[in-house]
């Protein structure tokens, strides 16, 4: 009998099983190209389901997918972990690699800190409130992996424009220098400024160079009490729209395009977008204007606000309350 044991399996020729089992190579061949046709039909379906899911999810990692398969067609399609792991990646259906996200803010530096003076106030004309953060943007070196570079940003709370900005490699102070001295820039000769300045705690706003360069141009200094970003809710949301609407899709390789980049959004942002804030104006639009504006959208903060300002009573419209009007509490007598 003929050694069916050899150590390679490979090594079989065609017409030797053919013989050893009694069947044409024609019969063969025919059952082979069967089997491959089954497996294309098998990995179009799988591939289907799966943009399937995404369309729904597009987040879902590919194991969580296989699961969700095996789930719904179990028994019915021999479709193992590794051939659904070829299949998405074979399909760049990959979910994009998750990055680490950096931290920005550091209040644990021991140097000085200021007080929330913005808590229950809302600007009524440019330059009265400007508020300032910073975010970090992604610099591929390759196809999985990447670099951080920093963006600051000051923004006039009442025209919603972006007055000053800086990208930098590190979370130097240097950076959101940079920005403050743009935004300087804005009022400049004038002497009727009455502004406050509000940031986080982070130890670049905190900075014994940023305290200085605020308190030369007479400019007032609030920062968050806390590690909460609603405290710092408009500079969050300007870093927000920044990242995932002007400058969404966008994959960076230096630090250059993410400089040239901003610049553009910047001026998009500031010249054409229109705001639901600020009555669809435009920032440069609303940076002409005095007063409040209507709005076609209110953060939580400002309905906060205001509906607490709507109960507040004055002082001298209050009714006496019991122990007011007599030393002991007690109503005088009435006389009969």
């Amino acid at each position: 009998m003929k050694n069916l044991h050899a150590k390679d399996p490979k090594r079989y020729e065609v017409q030797l099983l053919c013989e050893l089992f009694g069947v044409s190579k024609q019969a063969y061949y025919k059952h082979d190209e069967s089997k491959v046709l089954a497996r294309a039909a098998r990995e179009a379906f799988a591939l289907e389901y799966i943009k399937d899911i995404r369309t729904k999810d597009p987040g879902m990692g590919g194991d969580k997918i296989w699961h969700m398969y095996r789930r719904d067609f179990k028994g019915n399609d021999p479709i193992g972990r590794d051939w659904f792991a070829d299949i998405i990646n074979k399909h760049n259906l990959k979910v994009r690699l998750k990055v680490r996200k950096p931290r920005t803010t550091d209040s644990s530096h021991g140097l000085p800190t200021y007080p929330n003076l913005v808590k229950d106030f809302i600007p009524t004309g440019p330059n009265q409130l400007w508020v300032s953060d910073i975010t970090y943007i992604i610099i591929w070196v390759d196809a999985s992996h990447y670099i951080f570079c920093y963006l600051s940003l000051i923004l006039d709370a009442y025209t919603e424009e972006i007055i000053g900005w800086s990208v930098g490699p590190t979370l130097e102070t240097a950076y959101p220098l940079t920005a403050l001295k743009m935004a300087l820039k804005r009022i400049e000769g004038k002497t009727d400024i009455h502004l406050i300045h509000h940031s986080d705690r982070g130890c670049q706003y905190a900075s014994s160079e940023y305290i200085k360069l605020l308190n030369e141009n007479h400019i007032l200094i609030s920062m968050t009490e806390s590690g909460d970003p609603k405290d710092n809710a408009q500079a969050e949301r300007i870093n927000n729209t920044m990242k995932n609407e002007l400058l969404k899709g966008m994959r960076f390789c230096n630090i250059d395009e993410v400089i040239a980049a901003v610049a553009r959004a910047v001026d998009f942002y500031n010249n054409e977008r229109p705001h639901m804030s600020i009555d669809m104006m435009t920032p440069a639009m609303a940076a002409l204007c005095e007063g409040e504006l209507k709005k076609h959208w209110i953060s939580l903060r400002e309905r906060a606000i205001r509906e607490k300002k709507a109960l507040e009573i004055p002082e001298n419209s209050l009714p006496l309350s019991v122990g007011q009007g007599s030393p002991s509490g007690l109503r005088p007598p009435v006389n009969p």
